[in-house]
């Protein structure tokens, strides 16, 4: 459920081939979950936040959802927007939807995805009643209203590369939601809270009985960080099955034929630090970066990924380190994190000694440190490793990303 974008399992890389043979105009996820219990039979979630092409965005606030929610409650089918929160008190929240799920990479493909949620408090045939009635609302709808969608699915995909690639316009890559509810009128049931001698907490107990309660709705989101697609990206061979990864996903690639060198611009991470536990298999890297520009060689075999192409969004958010679910962020690059070159004191304290002496502001800065900072002062291995680093002996590439922001096209 939360492997689209990593796609580690078997089953989601099968999916996902299948997913790209078709490319469907429309995908339905079906769920069932647990939480709070209501007198909605059957919930829904779409993405509708800046992850997804406006176009696309209103289509499904303004004739979709309406039209779905209106045949369903003509059956008798309470329905409302799925709810991301554990408690209601909290109010209904919406959030933007990362690729990782189904929903949010449906959206970085400029594609829509329904998630269809029905609970496992209800019996087992109003959950499969309710499920069915909400696949064939969509479906009846989407027979009813094919061509819209997929002129509005093609014009999603070419403004994409328009806006983004010749406009230059910054493309949102981080998105949160905005703290500001609109006022919800919510069909609950009424529970109390009675203590557990298990838990020894309380625990809540529904009654069964009907209780409307109004509740805010958060579902606006807000972009928080974005970023200027460059002309593409290029992967040393190396980390062909980063390349792989990426094709995997719909994306175009090339190999250098030849050599050449191109201005580009480079990602060096700072504060790194690892999730204390792993989440869906993987430990989730943490880090700032920082971004500089130079002259570099792309020798021949290196792989070039042209951003100007329908998977734009699927790319930007695969490559750019900052993103929610980008690669470095889920541990495919964490060898770039281990430091292989080191220096034995005996070796590097004579080293440092002629450094002192041949660099006065060199030497005033490792005094300056030393009065400054206690932590530098009382640890040997970082006074030695003030040096290190600014040695002839350190190596440039650690915490550097290998990945390259292109900002000249070598096939132009």
């Amino acid at each position: 459920n939360r492997d689209y974008i990593k796609a580690d399992a078997p089953e989601m890389r099968s999916l996902l081939a299948l997913y790209h043979y078709w490319l469907p105009d429309f995908y339905i996820d079906n769920h069932c979950t647990d939480g709070a219990d209501f007198q909605y039979r059957v919930l829904y979630c779409l993405e509708t936040h800046q992850h997804i092409h406006p176009a696309l965005a209103e289509w499904a606030e303004d004739r979709f959802v309406p039209a779905i929610t209106q045949a369903l409650e003509s059956q008798g089918i309470p329905t409302a927007p799925y709810n991301e929160g554990n408690n209601l008190s909290d109010g209904l929240i919406n959030h933007p939807a990362n690729p990782r799920l189904s929903v949010g990479y449906s959206a970085i493909q400029n594609r829509f995805c329904l998630l269809v949620e029905a609970h496992s408090l209800k019996p087992y045939a109003d959950r499969v009643y309710s499920t069915k009635a909400m696949n064939q609302a969509a479906l009846d709808y989407l027979n009813r209203n094919s061509k819209e969608l997929r002129k509005r699915n093609r014009l999603a995909d070419e403004d994409t590369i328009q806006e983004y690639c010749h406009r230059k316009t910054p493309f949102p890559l981080v998105v949160s939601l905005k703290q500001e509810p609109e006022a919800f009128l919510f069909k609950g049931i009424a529970s109390y809270k009675e203590e557990s001698a298990i838990t020894g907490n309380s625990v809540i107990r529904y009654t069964g009985e009907p209780l409307e309660f109004e509740i805010p709705l958060y579902r606006r989101g807000e972009v928080t960080e974005t970023v200027i697609a460059p002309e593409g990206y290029s992967i040393p061979v190396e980390y062909a099955h980063i390349a792989e990864h990426l094709q995997m996903h719909g994306v175009r690639v090339k190999r250098i034929k030849s050599s050449c060198t191109v201005e580009a611009e480079r990602y060096r991470f700072k504060n790194v630090s690892f999730a204390s536990k792993p989440y869906e298999s993987r430990i989730r890297a943490h880090f700032e970066t920082e971004i500089y520009r130079e002259k570099i060689l792309l020798t021949e075999s290196t792989i070039f990924v042209p951003v100007a192409q329908r998977a734009l969004r699927v790319i930007l958010h695969l490559l750019e380190p900052s993103g929610p679910d980008s690669l470095v962020r889920w541990g495919f690059f964490l060898s770039i994190f281990e430091r292989k070159e080191y220096a034995e004191p005996y070796i590097l304290e004579p080293i440092a000694q002629k450094m002192l002496q041949n660099d006065p502001r060199l030497k005033e800065e490792f005094q300056n440190r030393l009065e400054l900072d206690e932590n530098f002062r009382s640890h040997p291995e970082k006074r030695l490793d003030f040096f290190y680093q600014r040695s002839v002996y350190f190596d440039r590439k650690e915490n550097v990303y290998p990945v390259a922001r292109l900002l000249e096209n070598p096939y132009a």
